[in-house]
């Protein structure tokens, strides 16, 4: 089995963090993609956050329907900053065999080497980049120390690469919705309408 991981607080999910994966997965050749909802971030430690409940609610209604599509509970049972390491050795430890794909945006290809144990991790698992640029010169944006990993995404083995996957670029944020929702403004654009609903019954993101 191939997987996909796409990590993220997913603060609401919308279709930024759906709509780019599933554009690459024939190329990535995943059989499977999860998204595994963060208790909390050591980069966003100090952000605004619907509860982990609601957040894994939403990663679920707007994943629904899709048999490729599943969502982890895994970092929001461990309720603590959420390393990439300590879940890709949970989820090793359940899966010995399949092939496991990280993916991150390209946005975070500087920061790579700040993520702890990051040796660790490229033991574990590869990392697929959503590369939201154009000119084929994603490997030049890759912290020196690794760009030996960079490959395609046909050449990978079961760990250690760092692939590219070229895609569109979804004009929405997190940040951007949570806004407009407590401005009154629609969001329907955004997210699955399922998620929308839900935003509006449970009252999410109404205070600042």
């Amino acid at each position: 089995m191939k997987i996909g991981l796409l990590g993220g607080t997913f603060d609401p999910f919308h279709r930024g963090h759906l709509e780019p994966v599933l554009a690459v997965r024939s190329v990535m050749g995943w059989d499977r993609i999860v998204f595994v909802p963060a208790s909390k971030q050591p980069f966003k430690a100090d952000a605004d956050q619907a509860s982990p409940f609601d957040r894994h609610a939403m990663a679920i209604l707007a994943t629904e329907g899709n048999d490729a599509l599943s969502v982890s509970d895994l970092e929001l049972r461990r309720d603590s900053v959420s390393y990439t390491v300590d879940t890709l050795e949970a989820l090793r430890a359940l899966d010995s065999e399949s092939v496991f794909d990280w993916i991150i945006g390209d946005d975070n290809l500087a920061r790579l080497m700040e993520w702890r144990s990051i040796e660790r991790v490229l033991e574990l698992a590869n990392f697929t980049v959503l590369d939201r640029r154009t000119g084929g010169e994603g490997g030049k944006r890759v912290p020196e120390e690794l760009r030996d990993r960079v490959m395609d995404p046909a050449a990978r083995g079961r760990a250690g690469a760092i692939s590219f996957a070229a895609n569109e670029m979804v004009p929405v944020s997190a940040t951007e919705i949570r806004r407009r929702v407590r401005s009154g403004e629609r969001i329907d654009e955004f997210v699955d309408p399922r998620v929308s609903r839900y935003i509006q019954h449970y009252r999410l993101y109404k205070e600042a």
